[in-house]
């Protein structure tokens, strides 16, 4: 068994690395910022009102992490299932986290304080568009990716498409919910909850496949199984 390159192990541990910084300092942030509400507001909002620049600047950092960890998963796969498909999209939920970080969202809900919705401005589109292309990509690399993993353990493929369906599922709730909130039917609506269990099963299967190719040779990370491999 040969032994990873150091450009490309600290490639992988920058999943680890983005998938950790984002979500501590997204938690943190939610749980002390004052009128911010982890239950009502959006991730998003935290890159609006006060000490907006530390949001800013973890979405950009994440996301050039994120492309990172993108590069090294092709170095790793090279050839074969999810090798080309699963870092595109990983890059494309990447350039949407920097987008994202870089236009601001609306003030909604309340958030930030002493700041009305006035409807979606062409940043608030821009940020609209750059959050789908995080969300969609995280879970289309997920899923695309679950063949591979699934190389070595079936648990493997169970684990990631169910990280990929839960992305789109906590993120298709949180949607809902923000709807919910606007139109006074349930209020306070837990879309921001909804949206931060999202982020939360996506950057947590980052860290763990990470991980899981750090750990493993690389002699086997881009193997793929033979035709006849199911009836040995």
């Amino acid at each position: 068994m040969t032994s990873p390159q150091s450009g490309s192990r600290a490639l992988l541990a920058s999943g680890i690395a983005a998938g950790a910084l984002l979500e501590v300092i997204l938690w943190a942030d939610g749980a002390t910022r004052t009128g911010y509400s982890l239950w009502h507001h959006g991730a998003s909002q935290l890159g609006t009102g006060d000490h907006a620049w530390l949001q800013t600047a973890n979405f950009v950092l994440g996301g050039l992490l994120l492309a990172a960890f993108a590069l090294g998963l092709r170095r790793t796969l090279k050839s074969g299932p999810g090798a080309t498909w699963g870092p595109l999209m990983l890059a494309a939920a990447a350039a949407g986290l920097v987008l994202a970080g870089l236009v601001p969202t609306d003030p909604a809900l309340g958030y930030p304080p002493g700041q009305q919705a006035t409807g979606v401005t062409a940043g608030g589109a821009v940020h609209q568009v750059a959050g789908l292309a995080l969300f969609a990509g995280l879970s289309a690399a997920a899923f695309i990716l679950a063949r591979r993993l699934g190389q070595t353990s079936r648990n493997w493929a169970i684990y990631s498409r169910l990280s990929g369906a839960l992305v789109i599922i906590f993120a298709f709730a949180a949607g809902i919910a923000y709807r919910l909130d606007t139109m006074d039917i349930w209020r306070p609506a837990p879309a921001g909850l909804l949206e931060h269990l999202s982020l939360l099963a996506g950057f947590s299967w980052t860290i763990v496949v990470a991980v899981h190719l750090l750990r493993t040779p690389t002699a086997d990370r881009g193997a793929i199984p033979r035709a006849d491999a199911g009836h040995q």
